[in-house]
């Protein structure tokens, strides 16, 4: 187990022969930079435009610290494995610093550093006071058995607590690609046993089943995010006028690359808003219909099939299944792997409006690219922080030990029942029974949740199209701006910043 500063490089060294396989497998050329250097380009663009002194952008452009741990684990075949794992911290500017931990085979460290460096400026377009973060463990979770996957976090989180790399007040982990609520229960109750007299110990981990001190509305947080982030572009005037499109959701055509968590939901809430859900794409192939697809038959299809050959539109195999990102459409909605769009698919992309759900799945050629066709693309640093702003939501829960709307829900009511009664006996009006139970019934945890991500997105999506159109700049580099600035000025308020800038 070690600890790596600012030498970093030299780790992510050893695993670029892994790093460069899979970019092969996805058809990612390779003349276009790793995940880290699209990030460091983007930040670099923005920050140029920011009045802060040079050494605090620069200290903002760099992991602050990075574990690498690596232990055995005995498979229930008896074979021994050596598991590596990340966690990266970008910023302490706010504490506890806040990111998911993925399972894959893909993680390397390089990785693992962009998506912490993501996770901080995510957190400062939405105000939420967290700084950035991220994890990965090297492994397969599909192939892998449930007991293998246990032991393999356990021993994880074991390393974290060792080096007090996790916490309610440290670092706060949250589910990510290949891991869920089951992941973080084991996380959590591995935190318990080595902090027991810890009353704020459920705020160690967020995205928890709801019975161990998660929150609802948390699965769905992310897609409702992304879908948030698409409806307050469409409705914006000035983004509509620009890409020529009518205003609101309602008969937009949308391709999604990606039917996981993220995907769906972001297809089921658009769908339910009267958008029009034309094509989606999986790792193994894709489906197109421009008459619309059923996005909850479509999805039971997946879960039966893990395949959409055989449902009814135009079938894209394996090999080219990337080529839905190509297909006509309003709205194109990536929601599966990184740099997806690149230098070379990018010319062909008929979208309008381009809303990245994934992280970093458009490279820097290929955002200029776009750009310059007239296409307008809404970040991945705004569009899909629901899951980090739902995080938030559920640590504050477990931090007040109290469930949302448990101590005002009958209060309200009581209230709504009263003004209803005395406009019936002022207006001489019955209100229906329906009417009455629809008006009257108090916030739910859920309805909190959804009206507290909707405000979130809606105002850093307002700042960001009002940045960019008050600059001439586009939306990422906008809200990459606001991001840089409201990080930088907290670092050097706080007085952590080094003290010779």
């Amino acid at each position: 187990m070690q600890r790596v500063g600012r030498f970093s490089r030299v780790l992510s060294r050893s695993y670029g022969a892994q790093t460069a396989a899979i970019r092969m497998s996805s058809g990612v050329p390779d003349s276009e930079p790793r995940f880290l250097d699209c990030f460091k380009s983007y930040y670099d663009r923005a920050s140029a435009l920011s009045n802060h002194q040079a050494g605090v952008l620069q200290d903002l452009r760099s992991c602050r610290a990075i574990l690498r741990v690596e232990f055995p684990v005995k498979t229930e075949s008896g074979e021994w494995k050596q598991v590596i794992g990340y966690r990266a911290q970008h910023s302490t500017h706010r504490l506890p610093c806040k990111g998911g931990i993925r399972y894959a085979t893909e993680v390397d460290l390089q990785e693992v550093m962009a998506l912490a460096s993501l996770m901080t400026f995510k957190c400062a377009i939405a105000d939420v006071p967290f700084g950035g973060a991220k994890g990965g463990i090297v492994i397969d979770p599909k192939t892998s058995t449930v007991e293998t996957l246990e032991r393999v976090t356990r021993n994880y989180t074991m390393a974290l607590c060792q080096k007090n790399f996790i916490g309610p007040g440290l670092d706060v982990p949250a589910p990510d690609m290949g891991t869920g609520a089951r992941e973080m229960a084991w996380i959590k109750d591995t935190y318990e046993q080595f902090n027991s007299m810890d009353v704020d110990s459920a705020a160690c981990v967020t995205g928890k089943p709801v019975h161990a001190g998660g929150i609802r509305g948390r699965e769905e947080a992310t897609g409702l995010g992304v879908f948030i982030g698409i409806r307050e572009f469409l409705n914006n005037e000035s983004v509509v006028q620009k890409i020529g499109l009518s205003k609101g959701v309602k008969d937009k055509t949308v391709v999604i690359q990606g039917f996981g968590n993220v995907g769906y939901w972001a297809a089921k809430f658009l769908q339910e808003s009267g958008a029009k859900i034309t094509g989606v794409g999986e790792w193994n192939g894709a489906i197109y219909n421009d008459q619309g697809l059923d996005v909850e038959d479509l999805f039971r299809y997946w879960q039966k099939h893990k395949s959409f050959e055989g449902y009814n539109g135009k079938f894209y195999t394996a090999k080219n299944a990337v080529e839905i990102l190509e297909a006509p459409c309003d709205v194109l909605i990536p929601a599966a792997l990184e740099q997806q769009i690149h230098y070379k698919n990018a010319p062909r992309i008929q979208a309008k409006l381009i809303g990245e759900a994934a992280n970093g799945p458009t490279t820097p050629r290929a955002h200029n690219i776009l750009v310059a066709n007239g296409s307008i693309i809404i970040p991945d640093m705004l569009l899909n922080v629901g899951g980090v702003c739902v995080s938030y939501f559920e640590w504050l829960k477990n931090l007040a030990h109290v469930r949302f709307g448990r101590l005002n829900k009958k209060w309200e009511e009581q209230g709504k029942r009263a003004l209803l009664d005395l406009i019936e006996k002022s207006s001489n009006t019955p209100v229906s029974s329906d009417d009455r139970a629809r008006i009257v019934r108090g916030p739910r945890e859920k309805d909190i949740v959804y009206s507290g991500l909707d405000d979130t997105m809606s105002e850093a999506c307002a700042s960001t199209i009002a940045t960019a159109d008050e600059k001439g700049i586009d939306h990422r580099t906008a809200a990459m701006l606001l991001s840089i600035n409201k990080v930088a000025t907290a670092a050097i308020s706080s007085g952590k910043m080094f003290s010779n800038i």
